[in-house]
């Protein structure tokens, strides 16, 4: 392992967290015509972490669901730093429930370090929300795509990644955990964080020749960029929505039973 190895794919990481990374309200805004914020998991609770609603892509009635940062200190603080609660996921999943009840396809654009770790996410359940999720995102019968538009770290994107296809930002990452946290496990040391993020391989390049994700897209940083990537949702939202419901539950299920 050289060192350039490690700049290049700790630089990846860096880009990925960056701050001048679109938001993803911004993104849905750009992408989705008429969208109509929904809150509350239907439990008592909501997550400002967890965007979700109704909208247009196009002629497409769509369902979206999206972890989101803060750009300043406080709206860090109130979202988390975009890792979600298990009110988020459960809000995430009501809402993937009934996108499969009206026949509309879900977007879900991921931008999380991983689900929130303090006291209150472990006592409301957050492997429970997590795990519910992918059981469930599994059987939904209707098509699901996820787009990893920065970070998306460990099982808090996972729940939202278990769609028909995963497609990447070019300069996003994606891994069982971050570098930091690997470098802390493994060595003692979170220093070692470049060194980790290439034991990693969590960039999109690495994780497309793995054949992990479907596709990596030009980064979206205004509307007309916005615009190609709403055309290329859309070609392939109808190009799932024309499968067998049975056909489409089993390629879905034939993807993640390979890893």
């Amino acid at each position: 392992m050289t060192t350039n190895q490690q700049h290049e794919a700790y630089a990846a990481v860096q880009a990925a967290r960056s701050t001048a990374k679109i938001q993803i309200q911004t993104l849905i805004d750009d992408l989705i015509a008429d969208f109509f914020p929904l809150h509350g998991d239907r439990a008592g609770g909501d997550d400002p972490a967890v965007i979700g609603g109704i909208g247009q892509l196009a002629d497409l009635p769509i369902t979206v669901v999206g972890i989101q940062k803060g750009r300043t200190t406080q709206e860090n603080i109130e979202r988390h730093f975009g890792s979600a609660l298990p009110e988020g996921y459960r809000k995430s999943l009501r809402l993937m429930k009934e996108a499969a009840k009206f026949h509309r396809p879900v977007l879900a654009l991921i931008n999380t370090p991983g689900a929130f770790p303090d006291k209150h996410s472990e006592d409301f359940g957050q492997g429970e929300a997590i795990a519910r999720c992918l059981l469930e995102g599994m059987q939904l019968p209707t098509p699901i795509l996820s787009v990893i538009v920065g970070e998306a770290g460990s099982g808090g994107a996972l729940a939202l990644a278990c769609g028909d296809d995963i497609w990447m930002f070019e300069h996003s990452t994606y891994s069982i955990l971050s570098p930091e946290g690997y470098a802390s496990i493994m060595w003692k040391d979170a220093t070692r964080a470049p060194e980790a993020a290439v034991k990693l391989g969590l960039t999109p390049k690495e994780l497309l020749a793995e054949h992990i994700v479907d596709r990596v897209i030009t980064e979206v940083t205004n509307a007309a960029q916005a615009k190609d990537l709403a055309t290329a949702l859309h070609a392939r939202f109808t190009a799932l929505m024309a499968l067998p419901t049975a056909e489409l539950l089993a390629r879905r299920q034939a993807r993640y039973r390979k890893f």
